[in-house]
């Protein structure tokens, strides 16, 4: 897979947020991106962009209540425990909020497979038609089969040895085979173009923003770095992430404020400043339309 592609896989790590325990590198992983995260006991809506390969995140320790929606709709909560699986190719980007329940960590692995990868798989099985990827969404399910695979990717990335490439490449191609086996989507022959951004790109964009946070927003850095017009990167943004730039800008710093909230004794206003808002009524009003509280009634909640 091209390295651009296997960037694309890796925008998606630290938009959710958690402790990222592991994560594949070098050659013996080029068809797919592996990664291991510990998150946190309860999040609220971080927005997972929409990015072309296919993404599996599966359960490995602890349980939750995991609530996911489109932009705008209607909340559809599972009930997660080890084993259980998500797997999605929506063209759209969506929402996430989930609560731990029980006193285990709550582990998940993320598994980005390549557009190559999956190309190959779905030209063996329906070898007279030209092959798509059409893959159909699952949430909370069990698979013992997919799980054998996860499992052998796992230990693979999580030993100490130096990684097999032909493992590792085996197991993709295995994996691959069975989701487009198992999961395809009967109701589609072609499928809709995935985000406006690819996501290396969306990465390198996203990180400018978080560490920007405590300045101004700026449109005319954002679009250089993503090598395009002002006009054409905001359509691009939006159509990736649900939101224009500078509305998701506001959004990285309530979720920014939210965590200094929940998990610091820092001043409102303090924190307030820390997220670019030098004026505390500004702060509250800006936190209170996003959150639907005032920031200190929002750390009494928590």
């Amino acid at each position: 897979m091209p390295s651009t592609d296997r960037a694309t896989a890796e925008a998606l790590d630290e938009r959710v947020p958690g402790e990222l325990i592991a994560s594949s590198k070098g050659k013996p992983w080029k068809d797919l991106l592996v990664q291991v995260f510990q998150r946190r006991p309860v999040q609220e809506s971080p927005i997972i962009p929409a990015v072309p390969e296919p993404l599996i995140v599966w359960v490995l320790s602890g349980s939750a209540v995991v609530e996911e929606r489109e932009l705008g709709g209607t909340w559809i909560a599972n009930a997660v425990n080890v084993g259980d699986f998500f797997l999605t190719t929506s063209p759209r980007p969506c929402e996430l909020r989930w609560t731990t329940r029980g006193r285990e960590p709550f582990r998940v692995m993320h598994v980005y497979l390549g557009l190559d990868v999956m190309r190959r798989a779905f030209k063996e099985i329906q070898p007279d038609d030209e092959p798509v990827l059409v893959l159909r969404e699952v949430s909370g399910a069990s698979d013992p089969t997919l799980s054998l695979f996860l499992e052998q990717l796992r230990s693979e990335l999580m030993s100490r040895h130096k990684p097999s490439a032909l493992m590792v490449q085996g197991l993709a191609q295995g994996l691959a085979v069975h989701l487009a086996r198992a999961y395809p989507d009967p109701g589609k022959r072609s499928p809709a173009p995935r985000g406006g951004l690819p996501a290396f790109k969306l990465h390198r964009i996203i990180d400018m923003l978080e560490a920007g946070l405590a300045r101004s927003f700026q449109l005319e850095p954002l679009a250089r770095a993503a090598g395009l017009s002002e006009f054409h990167f905001c359509r691009a943004f939006k159509k990736t992430t649900g939101f224009a730039p500078s509305r998701y800008f506001i959004r990285m710093r309530i979720e920014r404020a939210r965590r200094l909230l929940r998990d610091t004794t820092k001043p409102v206003i303090e924190i307030g400043l820390d997220v670019g808002y030098t004026s505390p009524s500004h702060f509250a009003q800006v936190f209170r339309r996003e959150v639907g509280v005032a920031p200190s009634e929002y750390r009494g909640r928590s």
